[in-house]
């Protein structure tokens, strides 16, 4: 799929989400990749609000993306796994919940980086409605060297109600590339 198609294709699937434009603006209305974001549980990918049962996705993905084309060869990336239906759709008061975020990636098939937070599989419960789970890709500006402590604590009421729009405008960080799944307990019924 060509990038301009992928771009329609995730704007669209965004939309249909509800997760553009949303209470934060961690996704503007204006956003337009600049790499695909590849994320992969095993052999099964997340692909634009796919569902996945908590069982397939305890472990981290494996996460790939090509280099944009007018990057600087030096480039770094983060990526952030938030879920902005903490503890549940019907009442997200936690959102965005920090499930993952890796700092210092470069584009490659297997790309691999410095966790700051702890990779956490999403857990909801079997009688909430899906969540949506976002995968967000950000260019570091030139020598950023970010830290855990630059993130927050790996503690349950640590990762709740993380700013992200906040946290990633005061590193410089540019958003690049998004994914997302939905996800859902193992017994929970559609």
């Amino acid at each position: 799929m060509s990038l301009k198609s992928h771009a329609e294709a995730l704007s669209a699937s965004l939309a249909a989400a509800n997760l553009v434009p949303g209470s934060a603006p961690l996704i503007p209305d204006s956003f337009t990749p600049t790499t695909e974001l590849g994320i992969a549980f095993g052999e099964k990918g997340v692909s634009l609000g796919n569902l996945f049962r908590v069982s397939e996705v305890k472990g981290a993905p494996t996460v790939s993306f090509a280099k944009e084309d007018n990057a600087p060869e030096s480039s770094s990336y983060t990526l952030l796994l938030v879920d902005p239906d903490a503890p549940t759709p019907d009442d997200p008061k936690f959102a965005y919940w920090r499930h993952w975020v890796v700092s210092g990636l470069k584009p490659s098939e297997s790309a691999e980086g410095k966790v700051l937070t702890e990779y956490l599989g999403p857990g909801p419960k079997d009688d909430s409605r899906p969540h949506r789970y976002l995968f967000l890709l950000f260019r570091e500006p030139e020598g950023l060297a970010l830290e855990k402590e630059d993130v927050g604590g790996e503690e349950f009421v640590q990762r709740r109600s993380f700013q992200a729009a906040e946290w990633t405008a005061k590193h410089g960080l540019t958003l690049v590339g998004v994914n997302w799944m939905l996800g859902a307990g193992d017994g929970w019924k559609e």
